[in-house]
């Protein structure tokens, strides 16, 4: 698991293809697909795991 520190009011695209991170994009360099087209959630977590946001989408939410 690759960590990343955000500073406040910064911003990530997380990408679950092949590519290369930058700034602004992280890319898992995963072939298959993670996420659920029907309806998925994605966390993000501090260091010490406490929940920072969540985004969550379609009809399973």
């Amino acid at each position: 698991m690759r960590l990343l520190r955000l500073n406040g009011h910064s911003q990530v695209r997380v990408h679950t293809g092949i590519g290369r991170d930058n700034r602004t994009d992280l890319y898992q360099d995963r072939r298959n697909y993670v996420w659920d087209n029907n309806g998925d959630q994605a966390i993000l977590r501090s260091d010490r795991h406490r929940v920072v946001d969540t985004v969550a989408w379609g009809r399973r939410h």
